[in-house]
């Protein structure tokens, strides 16, 4: 054994690889053992077990492999038959053990697809119903863990994190459409954690955002201030991303009522321009975009927050005008529906309640399962609005108050099946 010149690290795993050989799966080798075979001090045999796996591996008798050697006899010179068989033993362990590397892989072609599927998904979100998508980001999500558990193959693996993020943050944005807070922060958290664990920023930056959407929406706008700070000190972000962060922050700023703060934050995000993109915002886009019509939207509902009803009147009539502007298969039906809630809440501030009842027009074409949280929140401040004893016994605001409770039940999440993450 000491003429081979192993390490015992090599001399273990052949001795591993020779008792399975022989059917026995559970011999190990420690190295206190190993040194003592090697050093021409063994007293006794090893164990007929042991001496089965010797016997096996070096094709002679355990006696012979311990008996002492001939005095004077000159160390040996490797014949050329003795190098080839070295040669090829190398080369069989090592097609050996890349086979079995290769068969801990996915196919590339399956990575693919699941990339594909998740972004299709996002991009479908504006025109599929919240429940739906819950669905289907369910099933990629889980799909992208199988398959992350079936591969070995690093780049896979990353690939297939930050493919469960995606998924998983649908999952986050679907909930909250369906009013489901609690657990569209406990889904942004797991997206945020898949994004920490493949080091994609974008993911992670996305996933705070998204639970600044939800902290000021229950209510707890100053938390939501501090999502949206800290998700742009993330690097890697396109200006995509820190514009929706941007607009974030101003909203968040608006519901705190400091004006001045959400100025900032509005007109930084209307204003970025340095062209710099990432692979969630720009690469994959849909519903991890934040195009232009939903910027000036976001914009239009900071302005009301702030209590700025002129601004928020024009920049909801813009938002409108670039909706409209889109192919009708990219056109919105939430981002004008929103839009238009906005327009009516502008048009309430300066006393215009038949120009607002017409505004809500592209509000009651949302069907139900359609009408998610943040469209409900907006007609719901509406309803708030026409309590106003100017308008408490005008004919127009009574009826319209009692279309927005109709609508209210009919939303999303209302009197559907329980959603599990």
């Amino acid at each position: 054994m000491a003429q081979k010149s192993w390490r015992y690290r090599d001399f273990a795993v052949a001795f591993e690889r020779a008792a399975v050989k022989v059917g026995l799966r559970n011999q190990t080798l420690s190295e206190a053992q190993f040194r003592r075979w090697t050093s021409g001090r063994v007293k006794t045999m090893p164990s007929p077990d042991a001496c089965r796996v010797l016997e096996s591996l070096f094709g002679m008798e355990a006696v012979a492999l311990f008996a002492a050697p001939p005095r004077c006899v000159p160390r040996a010179v490797p014949t050329a038959y003795d190098i080839e068989s070295e040669i090829a033993m190398t080369a069989r362990d090592a097609a050996d053990e890349a086979g079995a590397v290769a068969a801990q892989s996915v196919s590339d072609t399956t990575v693919d697809q699941l990339r594909d599927d998740v972004a299709a998904l996002a991009t479908a979100y504006a025109t599929t119903p919240p429940f739906d998508v819950f669905r289907r980001a369910k099933g990629l999500r889980q799909d992208a863990e199988y398959q992350r558990g079936a591969t070995r193959v690093p780049v896979q693996q990353q690939e297939l994190l930050i493919i469960a993020g995606q998924a998983c943050a649908l999952l986050s944005t679907a909930a909250f459409d369906l009013g489901a807070l609690d657990d569209a922060t406990r889904l942004a958290r797991s997206a945020a954690l898949y994004g920490e664990t493949a080091r994609f920023d974008p993911m992670r930056a996305y996933a705070a955002g998204s639970l600044a959407i939800v902290a000021y929406f229950a209510g707890r706008p100053s938390e939501a201030v501090r999502h949206a700070r800290a998700a742009l000190a993330y690097g890697g972000l396109g200006d995509v991303g820190r514009r929706r962060l941007l607009s974030i922050a101003a909203r968040a700023h608006g519901h705190l009522g400091d004006a001045e703060q959400a100025g900032r934050a509005t007109a930084a995000a209307v204003g970025l321009d340095t062209g710099a993109r990432d692979d969630l915002h720009d690469g994959v886009g849909g519903e991890f975009a934040f195009d232009e019509e939903r910027l000036v939207m976001s914009a239009a509902t900071t302005a009301l927050l702030t209590g700025d009803g002129s601004r928020a009147e024009g920049q909801a009539r813009h938002a409108l005008e670039l909706v409209a502007g889109r192919p009708p298969a990219r056109r919105s039906a939430t981002v004008r529906a929103k839009a238009s809630a906005d327009l009516a809440a502008a048009l309430l501030l300066r006393g215009d309640l038949e120009a607002a009842d017409e505004a809500l027009a592209p509000v009651w074409e949302v069907p139900g399962d359609r009408r998610s949280a943040g469209l409900l929140g907006r007609v719901t401040g509406l309803r708030t609005a026409l309590t106003a004893p100017s308008w408490r016994t005008a004919r127009v605001a009574v009826d319209l108050g009692e279309r927005i409770e109709d609508y209210g039940r009919l939303a999303a999440g209302r009197g559907m099946p329980a959603i599990e993450p």
